[in-house]
């Protein structure tokens, strides 16, 4: 289930690869995960006029502005439009507090934003009836042996380096399967991108050899991937 958070590193890193390969808003939105008007706002508040979207001064930008904002509860734009989508599959702010943000949100303080006008919503969304949708990987999934959280602290605190970030990005053009696998390393936060033909496990062993390979020895220790299927081939690879 995809819950909010806000953009990361990685994020940044995708949307300006994807930039620069031409992608179009919806393109990149959809292999995020996110909405275009994220997309759209996140390179309109982060791009210098002079220069092109470029992930790490946008990043620097966006803490800037989290250090100089003023506290003002916890609504953001980015949470806003995130609990409206929820509220528009006829989620309940119970249900959007209790499988997306625990303890770290109060269900009172949607039914608050929403009376208050602060989600573009209107009291009438949370009379309405059904059943929430869950969005599902029609390519399948497998299962991950070991997440970021159980790694060693150094890992998770990117104090040491060699240790990765794995993902996909699909083109969109046409009927082409093709894609990218795009490699970010968690201490430096450097990345690459491999072009592959599919997203299968094959082509994806294929780019991870590519790039381990293609580094200094034991420059690529471990990676955190995702549960597409395409990193079923991680298993025998981090054995």
């Amino acid at each position: 289930m995809s819950c909010y958070h806000h953009l990361t590193t990685f994020d940044r890193a995708r949307i300006e690869t994807m930039t620069h390969l031409g992608m179009s808003l919806r393109q990149i939105a959809k292999n995020l995960g996110r909405s275009p008007s994220t997309i759209s706002r996140e390179r309109r508040r982060n791009a210098n006029g002079k220069t092109p979207y470029q992930s790490e001064n946008a990043h620097e930008m966006a803490q800037e502005r989290r250090r100089k904002s003023k506290p003002h509860g916890k609504w953001s734009p980015e949470l806003a439009e995130f609990i409206t989508n929820k509220l528009d599959r006829t989620w309940s702010p119970e249900q959007i507090v209790g499988r997306c943000f625990s303890r770290t949100l109060s269900f009172k303080t949607i039914y608050r934003w929403v009376y208050q006008g602060r989600l573009q919503r209107t009291a009438s969304v949370l009379r309405r009836k059904g059943k929430s949708q869950k969005p599902y990987e029609t390519r399948g999934r497998f299962t991950v042996g070991t997440s970021i959280k159980q790694r060693p602290k150094e890992i998770r605190k990117r104090e040491t380096f060699g240790h990765w970030e794995l993902d996909t990005v699909v083109s969109g053009r046409g009927k082409s399967k093709g894609c990218l696998a795009t490699f970010i390393e968690r201490k430096t936060r450097w990345y690459c991108a491999i072009p592959m033909p599919d997203r299968t496990a094959a082509s994806m062993e294929a780019a991870i050899r590519k790039v381990e390979t293609s580094l200094p020895k034991n420059a690529f220790q471990t990676a955190t991937v995702d549960r597409g299927k395409e990193f079923a081939c991680y298993g025998p690879i981090e054995k």
